[in-house]
């Protein structure tokens, strides 16, 4: 196969050029030159317009995929982000909603000074001030706003310029600020943070702990909620041999010893069935669980000898949410409920209201409260039962119903648009959509027993696939246009102002965040790069950072930046 059939398979099959820009794109944002890489969005995004350009200019191949399968993984990103996010977003909004604010305005107002009266000093004609508002911006809609002051009369060109002349002034301005600045953004934003000297896996981890009041374990129904990790507390065998524990009922000794409850006893290399009046004989062997400094140094002692038996010992322990579902207990404390049958669990974390309390023996239990534990199946299942609830363990489940259900709600709340003097404004589906994720963790956190918790592993591929996908169909689109832009100094210009454009207000609003307002340094970066409306970006810290933290300030400023850039659009035509 020549290069020509290869370009030609690639525009006839637009599904293997978008799997071929994921494939070379990934590998290329994985290699380093001095600690700086791409990452796998700009990769694809860099091997996308590439192949297209090749494509155009060679052959003169024009790759056009629809546009609406990328809007369709950009919305799936944008929920799964959302879905990472949860309450954190509100805790965001409580915590720097003024700051976040005034981010967006700083972003939005220098990118405005910059495109139009750069545009205007180097004599550019009328059309790529609108453009380069729009690609530098990288927010495509405002194409429209400035295409709509055309059609409608708002901006009528001098004799000698046609509205098509115009048109194509936007287009070429866009085409070649936002290949430029869409690269041009991830790198900034994913180093701002080194540039002023602070470490972003340090900072977001500070920032999780903030935006979350101290917590130090994922909300009910959130992504890796439902993780055992590190316990003091594990489980031992001891053959039976001291004389408290040989001829006494497992319900009496669950009542004299309820800090080391019994989980399995095994008779003659056979399991019995665990019952409250079943009598421990001399020789058993008994599987507990409790803190392991006190098996080791004490529970020899008082019950026998360890043993190794591997049917003793093969007990596998679970990870569960139970909503309190029962009057009774709201306000006993945690002390009395390790004495009413729930022995085998240990408690792990509580929450309120969805956010995590600290907890002791003394703390009390709420109705609504949710409290996460672990042990056996069979004494997790007995624990609900005793709250009034039942247990949210892992699943693998799909979440297609909700999935759908949300977007589809968060996309019509997007898409709904109300015009102020000819302008358009609309929340945007892509923020509708992250809003929609965040909606449903909020919910979730409060009543986990609403499908439970989201796959971590299916949460993130939806992420990472939806984004990277995105970039992919538009790098085949906007590819062939950069070519049409190039001629004389114009070329230069374009890329000059859409660099500046693009770059330097996000770094000037990033100081503010720090320096006046004191934001941590990834919450600031989140906050600018939504500012931008630049959701690579968002991608670039979140990989950075380590942490999904940075998406909690993003969709205010996002939302907001929206309605100000096609204001600033519309109006950078009219003026023009």
């Amino acid at each position: 196969m020549g290069f020509q059939s290869f370009f030609e398979l690639l525009g006839n099959q637009p599904i293997a050029f978008i799997l071929l820009a994921l494939t070379l794109g990934t590998l290329i944002g994985k290699w380093t030159f001095k600690g700086i890489s791409l990452g796998s969005t700009a990769g694809t995004l860099l091997v996308g317009v590439i192949l297209s350009m090749m494509a155009e200019a060679l052959y003169g191949i024009t790759y056009t995929i629809p546009g609406i399968l990328s809007s369709f993984m950009l919305l799936l990103f944008m929920y799964a982000l959302g879905l990472k996010v949860g309450p954190q977003f509100f805790s965001g909004l409580r915590k720097g909603g003024l700051a976040f604010v005034a981010i967006g305005v700083i972003v939005w107002a220098l990118n405005w000074v910059i495109c139009y009266f750069g545009a205007k000093f180097v004599g550019l004609a009328p059309g790529y001030a609108t453009g380069l508002i729009s690609g530098s911006y990288t927010i495509t809609a405002i194409l429209g706003v400035g295409q709509g002051a055309l059609s409608s009369g708002a901006y009528v060109p001098d004799t000698g310029t046609t509205i098509e002349e115009v048109g194509a002034n936007m287009a070429a301005a866009y085409a070649i600020s936002y290949v430029l600045s869409s690269v041009g953004i991830i790198l900034l934003i994913r180093y701002l943070p080194r540039i002023f000297g602070r470490d972003p896996v340090v900072d977001a981890k500070l920032a999780e702990t903030d935006y979350s009041g101290g917590a130090t374990h994922p909300v009910p129904g959130a992504s890796g909620a439902l993780t055992i990790g590190f316990s003091p507390f594990d489980l031992r065998a001891f053959t039976v041999t001291h004389d408290r524990f040989i001829g006494r009922k497992i319900a009496q000794l669950s009542k004299d010893f309820p800090q080391v409850p019994i989980l399995r006893v095994v008779r003659d290399n056979q399991v019995i069935d665990r019952k409250e009046n079943l009598i421990i004989a001399k020789g058993d062997i008994i599987t507990v669980r409790a803190n392991v400094h006190d098996l080791i140094l004490e529970e020899g002692e008082l019950i026998g000898e360890e043993s190794d038996n591997p049917l003793a010992r093969n007990v596998p322990m679970e990870v569960a949410d139970v909503h309190i579902g029962s009057h009774e207990i709201s306000g006993k404390t945690l002390k009395e409920l390790a004495s009413h049958g729930t022995g085998g669990v240990s408690i792990q974390a509580l929450f309120r209201a969805g956010n995590e309390l600290p907890y002791g023996p003394k703390s009390e239990l709420h109705f609504g409260d949710v409290i996460r534990i672990t042990g056996p199946d069979a004494s997790i299942k007995a624990a609900a039962k005793y709250l009034g609830g039942h247990a949210i363990l892992p699943t693998m489940k799909s979440e297609i119903l909700y999935l759908a259900l949300a977007m589809l709600v968060g996309y019509l709340v997007g898409i709904v648009t109300f015009t102020v003097s000819g302008i358009p404004f609309a929340l945007g589906t892509s923020a509708g959509c992250i809003l929609a994720g965040v909606g449903v963790s909020y919910f979730r956190s409060r009543n986990p027993e609403f499908g439970g918790p989201v796959h971590e592993g299916a949460r993130s591929f939806l992420q990472d696939f939806g984004l990277n996908a995105f970039v992919a169909v538009l790098s085949a689109n906007v590819g062939p246009k950069v070519i049409s832009a190039l001629g004389g100094d114009t070329i230069l210009w374009l890329a000059l102002i859409g660099l500046a454009g693009a770059l330097i207000p996000p770094f000037i609003a990033f100081w503010v965040a720090i320096k006046l307002f004191g934001l941590n340094s990834v919450i600031a970066d989140g906050a600018t790069t939504g500012a931008r409306n630049s959701t690579p970006g968002l991608n670039a810290i979140i990989e950075e950072s380590k942490s999904s933290v940075a998406a909690v300030p993003y969709p205010v400023s996002y939302a907001l930046t929206t309605v100000l850039a096609l204001i600033g659009g519309y109006l950078s035509m009219i003026l023009s």
